[in-house]
């Protein structure tokens, strides 16, 4: 048995968001004129920067899309915004998904922690159905020990 998820409500927002961003600041760059009432002028090259920023911007946004987990009968790898993990399922005492959370929480032998960011609460099923395939995957490992 194999779980993978990816936060699916999260994934369209950004990408969605990421979109919006590089159409305004494309927008933004086209409507820049050479001068503006005021003296103001703006060039080429500020009309490329503004939407390089838009790009630079969306790509910001799209690293929220990051977060991957996918567990089997030996480990677990957590992939989140920033770090990832591969635990083998011995170092994991439990996998939280308390109601108040946003997403999956590990509890780990050292009394440390390790968010799941993949499996979120605002994904409701979807998010149920990897926790109780990640808790079968401790369950089953619990067994073979």
């Amino acid at each position: 048995m194999v779980v993978r998820a990816r936060p699916q409500r999260l994934r369209r927002v950004c990408w969605i968001s990421a979109a919006a961003i590089v159409v305004a600041f494309c927008g933004m760059a086209l409507i820049l004129r050479q001068r503006d009432d005021h003296g103001v002028v703006f060039h080429t090259g500020d009309q490329v920067a503004m939407a390089g920023l838009g790009v630079l911007l969306a790509a910001a946004v799209l690293a929220f899309t990051r977060p991957q987990v996918e567990a089997d009968e030996r480990h677990i790898r957590v992939r989140n915004v920033i770090g990832s993990y591969d635990l083998p399922w011995e170092v994991v005492r439990s996998v939280r998904f308390d109601r108040s959370s946003p997403w999956v929480t590990l509890d780990l032998a050292d009394d440390d922690q390790v968010a799941v960011m993949a499996v979120q609460a605002a994904d409701k099923s979807y998010a149920l159905t990897a926790v109780t395939g990640l808790r079968e995957l401790l369950v089953a490992s619990r067994a073979r020990e």
